[in-house]
């Protein structure tokens, strides 16, 4: 069954942005899978999660942002700087967006593309 943005996260900016992230997500790879994952009594809805040959990003919806963390985001390049949290780590980056802030659309489609590509190239 697919599930929708009010399945998974709160009915308010949260899941209007989750929706723009899930139209872009499916323009730029209409092959892309979406899940819900990690739910548990803290996160009854759980994780909305997007993969093609392997996991490329999560949403998670958070009080203050929307998180969108790429599992191989380290690797990825990101010359508009979408990037902008957990970027100290060696794999993951993610992508903090807060209410009302918008998104460069065909840079966010470019590092999805690139991630499936990257995903299709390391596939077993």
């Amino acid at each position: 069954m697919k599930k929708t943005s009010m399945d998974v996260e709160p009915a308010d900016w949260r899941a209007e942005t989750l929706e723009r992230i899930r139209r872009l997500i499916k323009e730029a790879e209409p092959d892309v899978v979406e899940e819900v994952k990690w739910r548990k009594p803290s996160a009854p809805a759980g994780v909305p999660a997007w993969s093609h040959h392997g996991l490329i990003c999560t949403g998670e919806t958070y009080k203050n942002a929307v998180k969108l963390t790429f599992a191989k985001g380290a690797k990825l390049k990101d010359p508009k700087r979408l990037f902008n949290s957990s970027l100290e780590g060696n794999t993951r980056r993610a992508i903090d967006l807060r209410e009302g802030q918008r998104i460069d659309e065909s840079a966010f489609k470019a590092l999805i593309r690139e991630a499936v590509a990257l995903n299709e190239k390391t596939a077993p």
